[in-house]
């Protein structure tokens, strides 16, 4: 694994991130909308700042993937990278999701939304950080 698996992960989930936000957004928009959120944009407008920092984001945690999966000794194997990526996002991402999602009283379908987007571009990230 180097920095281009690091990389190539990143960008790939970033990728589904737009294609599955864009999916999503009609039936996001008004679930995401809180109290907090009451800033005069509407919600889900993205800026480039947002896109450009999203995808920093995503690098790191790439990167945090790559040193977890090189530590336990998980290098290679395409099918094992994809459901360890995955059991990162359902079972640490998407609970934590739920509990700030709880918090701010935002209904359970966001979570669904958010959750399964932490959930598929990481098992994309982990797959992608073993395939070469």
């Amino acid at each position: 694994m180097t920095v281009w698996n690091v990389l190539a992960a990143a960008a790939a989930s970033w990728v589904f991130g737009l294609i599955w936000y864009r999916a999503f957004a009609e039936r996001r928009a008004p679930l995401a909308k809180t109290a907090a959120s009451a800033t005069g944009k509407p919600v889900g407008v993205a800026s480039l700042g947002i896109a450009i920092l999203s995808a920093l984001v995503l690098i790191v945690a790439a990167g945090f993937l790559r040193h977890i999966y090189y530590v336990s000794g998980l290098t290679s194997g395409v099918p094992l990278g994809l459901v360890a990526g995955m059991g990162v996002g359902l079972y640490f991402i998407a609970p934590w999701m739920w509990m700030t999602h709880l918090a701010d009283g935002r209904p359970f379908r966001l979570t669904l939304i958010d959750g399964g987007f932490a959930t598929l571009a990481t098992a994309i990230m982990g797959a992608l950080l073993v395939a070469f």
